[in-house]
């Protein structure tokens, strides 16, 4: 099977308007359904009331009902008699105003003489606490224009304006078929059984929600398998079938062999574009098959989410005239330059924080494959296709995916990872303290440097001393000496070599690791772990062109027992806990101090002071000491403070 090539790529607004231009035509047809099934529809008639709202004088208060004419010049000194029935009417919030009154006389300002008889001590207007006629709608007024998006307010006021069905745009039904060999269905497996190269299919269920939240409807073919024939055959059929208004083929529209998604729409019709100059999203492709639209969508989910949402999902609001919800924008700067390659657009996902009154842009993992960069994402910034990056002096718009109250209540954490960081993010939400955290993990290095340059509210450090065995505060006193610092402790950790269950390699210690059959995985050079490794094979006069994969290096601990469990790895330094989460085996090296590095001026705010509160609970610590690997003695002490 040869290969597809990427032989003329568009960028966005150029793909977005062939597919526009091509379907020009297309335009979902008109159907009548209930107002009070209408919601998030799109008007395609304009709607006038039938009816008036209310219709007919109303009391606003529960009282007397009156002619204010009739108590004119009443005062405390001359207060005015009304006769029951006759000058004055009892009456209920919301009940017809007898004829011949136009005001309400609340119940609390009546003197009450006797059964047929009232008093009163001041006048009232005319109007005063009467819901008049038409107050709210009056007949025949335009309640809303067509092109109107109907949301929960309107549904009330097509009702009281007497609309009980009007006229919508058809919502477009897509289908969706999901193609690879290697994809499994959720329903159908347990996780302990999937085989190396088994993948969760999951894109059909995002894509199908995307269908919704841009207006459409959406249905689910059964998966297919890598076979060129069965896919045409099926989006044939689908394309003949007038119930569906597009068809996305999830997988194989990249340049490999088994991609079939091109050849399908080629050979049955005809491909616009294949190929967009966005990362991620670059292998999206469209074209028609008898009229019908047929995306070839990536398989890599956040490819799979950006080429939807900058092409499918557009296409789908403007045939049905529905206007999807716009994103907050803000401006941020970025913790830490940004590159970008030119000639592509690139859509960075970021986590974001308030950090001295500035919206601070943290760089998540750029992987297409990722689906968690978008969940814990709080926006996304677009560097243009002709830009070749972002300095951190530069400021940037970025799109919110979360609501902008909520970034401003999250606690900003860089430096070294911690799996009690993720414990306290969720402890924080437990004690119901209305603050979230956000942590990147750039090293115990790199979070003392963003606390120079003001980018993070905290930083989580273990760096240790080799002079006199300290961890922090040396570092503190010499590369943060401008700032007022706190040193709060964590948690005490165990450090030591992650190994393969059963510890095949018989691995001793440290000094195992210039064996020539031992592949080591590295922490990024800044990291405490790194520091201490360093320091620990310079204890044993072993040098790093010593160590087989030295020079390979992960961000996380998480990530070091990843690489041992599956293989890339015999061994790594790293945490405990790591160990034990993945069912592990763990030979200790050190037990060290995990410490939380706190400006002075942060110390006081609600922010810290909550996160403090949290740690220094039994609850939190009990959960941390449940990880294994931990101690929580000086949890939450104040160690140090400059």
């Amino acid at each position: 099977m040869k290969r597809n090539v990427y032989l003329d790529m568009k960028s966005i607004e150029e793909a977005r308007k062939i597919l526009f231009d091509n379907f020009k035509d297309l335009a979902m047809p008109v159907e009548t359904i209930n107002s009070v099934d209408a919601f998030e529809r799109v008007l395609a008639e304009p709607v006038f009331a039938v009816t008036s709202s209310p219709n007919f004088h109303a009391a606003a208060m529960d009282g007397v009902a009156v002619d204010a004419k009739s108590s004119f010049g009443a005062n405390p000194d001359t207060p005015i008699k009304l006769v029951i029935d006759k000058d004055a009417f009892w009456i209920n919030t919301g009940r017809v105003m007898p004829e011949n009154t136009n005001a309400v006389i609340m119940i609390e300002n009546l003197n009450s003489i006797d059964a047929d008889n009232i008093e009163i001590e001041a006048p009232v207007f005319p109007w005063h606490h009467v819901r008049k006629m038409g107050e709210d709608i009056v007949a025949t007024e335009l309640l809303f224009p067509r092109g109107h998006k109907v949301d929960a307010y309107s549904m009330g006021a097509l009702l009281s304006g007497g609309i009980f069905q009007v006229k919508v745009h058809k919502k477009p039904k897509v289908l969706i078929i999901p193609t690879g060999s290697e994809l499994k269905q959720w329903e159908n497996i347990k996780t302990e059984t999937l085989e190396p190269g088994d993948v969760i299919e999951s894109n059909s269920t995002v894509l199908g929600q995307l269908c919704k939240k841009f207006g459409a409807e959406f249905e689910c073919h059964t998966m297919l398998k890598d076979d060129l024939e069965n896919i045409k055959a099926v989006v044939k059929q689908a394309a003949s079938n007038t119930q569906y208004d597009m068809i996305m083929i999830i997988g194989g529209s990249s340049a490999g062999s088994m991609d079939f998604a091109k050849p399908v729409i080629s050979e049955l019709g005809e491909v616009f574009v294949h190929g967009v100059t966005m990362m991620p999203g670059k292998p999206v492709l469209f074209g028609k098959v008898l009229d019908t639209p047929v995306f070839g969508i990536p398989g890599y989910p956040v490819s799979a989410i950006v080429a939807f949402e900058q092409l499918a999902g557009p296409f789908l609001a403007e045939i049905q005239k529905f206007r999807p919800e716009k994103r907050n924008i803000v401006q941020v700067k970025p913790s830490r330059k940004i590159t970008s390659k030119l000639g592509q657009e690139e859509f960075i996902r970021v986590k974001i924080g308030s950090v001295d009154d500035k919206f601070i842009a943290s760089q998540l993992p750029r992987g297409s494959g990722s689906i968690t960069t978008l969940t814990e994402a709080d926006g996304i910034i677009r560097i243009p296709s002709n830009s070749e990056g972002i300095l951190e002096t530069e400021e940037i718009s970025a799109q919110l995916l979360k609501p902008l109250e909520e970034i401003e209540k999250t606690i900003v954490i860089t430096g070294s990872h911690d799996n009690t960081l993720d414990l306290l993010s969720d402890q924080i939400r437990e004690d119901n303290k209305n603050f979230s955290i956000s942590s990147s993990h750039v090293g115990s290095m790199g979070g003392l440097m963003a606390i120079k340059k003001g980018v993070c509210h905290l930083a989580g450090a273990h760096l240790l001393d080799p002079e006199d065995g300290s961890y922090n505060i040396s570092y503190i006193k010499k590369y943060l000496k401008d700032e007022k610092i706190k040193l709060v402790n964590l948690v005490m950790r165990d450090q030591g070599l992650i190994i393969a269950k059963n510890n095949p390699k018989k691995i001793e210690g440290l000094q195992d690791l210039k064996r020539k059959d031992i592949t080591f995985i590295n922490r990024q050079s800044g990291s405490g772990t790194r520091i201490l490794l360093d320091y620990k094979l310079g204890e044993l006069g072993i040098t790093s062109d010593q160590i087989k994969g030295y020079e390979n290096e992960e961000y996380t601990h998480m990530s070091v027992a990843v690489d041992v469990l599956s293989g890339k790895a015999d061994t790594g330094l790293g945490i405990n806990a790591a160990a034990i989460a993945l069912n592990l085996d763990f030979i200790p090296v050190i037990t060290e101090e995990y410490d939380l590095v706190i400006p002075e001026r942060f110390f006081d705010t609600d922010k810290i002071q909550a996160l403090l509160e949290t740690i220094r609970t039994d609850r939190f610590k009990e959960r941390v000491r449940a990880l294994g690997g931990y101690s929580t003695e000086k949890t939450g002490e104040i160690l140090f403070e400059v």
